[in-house]
């Protein structure tokens, strides 16, 4: 059974609906007043885990897969516009500028698309999306100098106490390089 929400209008909408219409009153204002407020990375990284469960661990399904797909949609609409208001302000010709372009391309589509058939039609598009949304993410933390802790996923701000971390993967092609904070590099696992 879906659930569904009355709109101020008295109507129902479905919850993808719902998040999407007010991720869209929430762009219009913002872009209204100039400025896009910031995109909340952290938040919009846990969804996107939500749907890519690490191995062993099974992934949402029915009611629960459907509102954090309409979630997932959501972050995304909310954070194209970001993504492009930042890009716009480099330079043509800079290669962060033209990756984020076709990241934005690529989103796009992935938005416009619906699920497959069944359950796992549905979680593939969700764990689609999801991946799409870490990309834009990391999009938007690269075109505006937002530094990210590598263990908690949370923003390093000015005055936090931090440290390199450079990890190379056992494959050898993999590797994770950036900052930890100083209270989580105990957390952060050496292989």
């Amino acid at each position: 059974m879906r659930r569904t929400h009355r709109a101020r209008t008295g109507r129902l909408q479905h919850p993808s609906t719902r998040a999407r219409s007010m991720s869209a009153a929430a762009t219009n204002r913002s872009t209204r007043a100039g400025a896009l407020p910031p995109a909340d990375t952290a938040t919009m990284r846990r969804s996107a885990a939500r749907a890519l469960p690490p191995e062993g661990e099974e992934p949402p399904t029915g009611e629960a897969l459907e509102q954090l797909t309409g979630l997932l949609r959501g972050h995304m609409e909310l954070i194209v516009p970001q993504v492009e208001q930042a890009a716009a302000k480099l330079p043509r010709d800079d290669v962060p500028r033209y990756c984020a372009l076709a990241c934005l391309g690529e989103a796009r589509r992935k938005l416009s698309s619906q699920a497959g058939e069944g359950e796992y039609g549905a979680q593939a598009h969700a764990r689609r999306l999801a991946r799409s949304l870490m990309a834009l993410c990391d999009h938007y933390e690269t075109l505006t100098g937002i530094v990210m802790c590598l263990a908690c996923d949370q923003p390093i701000r000015a005055g936090d106490v931090s440290q390199p971390y450079d990890h190379a993967g056992s494959s050898g092609g993999a590797a994770s390089a950036g900052r930890v904070h100083a209270r989580c590099a105990a957390a952060v696992r050496r292989r």
